[in-house]
């Protein structure tokens, strides 16, 4: 599951920033995704270690009787324009003293290697696969580590315009499993759309 959406009035990149935590808007879908999963046999809840991702398992966690787990595999990914707005009209990608870091789009150059966040958010997966034994396991993460880790597992080359993601806040990107071998992956948007391309949501 991706998080609900943040308080960022600046509209910044706030990647492993603390201090963001949902915004009234992001509390109300944490909710509705808690409903939507009530009937669900979930044997486990784990987030990320930041505070959105932490918020938005709540209620999940609170409507299965279940605490929260964290693991770091699930963190944000890094990223070397954190604090700043992003935003192609008005914001650093505008300015010719950060061009240098958009120099390799494919690793990327701006941040953690794609790779190296499909590993690690596979190695969550698997660990609470094994932790939930056959039952349903909710893991809260973020937009940029669940798309990286379903191209991944797709075969698609890692790289992409993240303009295209489907990763909607709230959504639920389900890998459906038949003992060891993923057979289906399942997305789902129970708190409805949003758009990939806007900063800071």
């Amino acid at each position: 599951m991706r998080h609900g959406e943040v308080h960022n009035p600046k509209g910044i990149l706030y990647g492993r920033l603390s201090g963001f935590q949902l915004s009234v808007t992001g509390r109300a879908q944490a909710q509705t995704v808690a409903r939507s999963l009530a009937d669900h046999d979930i044997a486990l809840i784990v987030a990320s270690p930041l505070q959105r991702a932490q918020e938005t398992a709540e209620p999940i966690a609170n409507g299965h009787g279940l605490a929260i787990r964290t693991d770091d595999n699930l963190i944000e990914a890094g990223n070397t324009f954190e604090g700043l707005r992003v935003s192609a009209r008005d914001g650093a990608l505008r300015k010719p003293r950060h061009w240098l870091k958009l120099r390799d789009p494919f690793t990327p150059s701006w941040g953690e290697p794609y790779l190296q966040i499909a590993h690690r958010m596979l190695a969550a997966v698997n660990k609470a696969r094994t932790e939930a034994e056959g039952r349903e396991a909710v893991l809260v993460s973020h937009q940029l580590p669940v798309w990286t880790l379903r191209r991944f597992l797709q075969g698609q080359r890692l790289w992409h315009d993240p303009r295209s993601r489907q990763c909607s806040l709230a959504s639920l990107t389900s890998l459906v499993y038949q003992g060891d071998t993923l057979i289906d992956i399942v997305y789902s948007e129970p708190a409805g759309a949003s758009d990939p391309a806007v900063t800071g949501a």
